[in-house]
């Protein structure tokens, strides 16, 4: 069963348990991945829907930040149940030991020894990581080691 599969068969389940929380947010991830099925005129495979689930799920984060230094609990609350609904769909995420392997890895493979060359690293790296690490925290790692 494909992930998109999973995610249409949770909403049939959360409909019939009535759990309109839940159901909402499953709602919104179809929505967003219907969007980007349209716009590209192409079903979406696992790797894709991913893509889709992270971007989501890196908004929930800004959106709870903001959120908290404006003093909103109640939206915050809410962008919280969204976020941990929306990360079960996601896999494991790497722990730091995992992706400081990888990152050497990656470095090795390309011989990267400067800042120019973190593109490179990039590059290799964000296919595997997508989903299972934030990009945003893997750059200032590979930034730290190359600068």
């Amino acid at each position: 069963m494909s992930l998109k599969e999973r995610i249409q068969q949770d909403m049939k389940d959360a409909m019939r348990a009535a759990d309109k929380p839940r159901l909402a947010t499953i709602r919104l991830m179809l929505a967003a991945i219907k969007q980007i099925e349209v716009d590209e005129r192409k079903d979406l495979d696992d790797t894709a829907v991913t893509i889709v689930l992270d971007k989501m799920v890196k908004q929930r984060r800004e959106s709870i930040s903001q959120f908290e230094k404006a003093g909103r609990t109640d939206l915050v609350d809410q962008e919280a149940a969204e976020l941990a609904i929306i990360q079960t769909y996601l896999p494991e995420p790497l722990s730091e030991s995992e992706l400081n392997v990888l990152i050497d890895e990656a470095m090795a493979q390309t011989g990267a020894s400067s800042i120019k060359d973190m593109g490179k690293v990039m590059a290799l790296l964000k296919p595997g990581l997508q989903g299972r690490a934030d990009m945003g925290a893997v750059s200032a790692m590979i930034k730290a080691r190359l600068g």
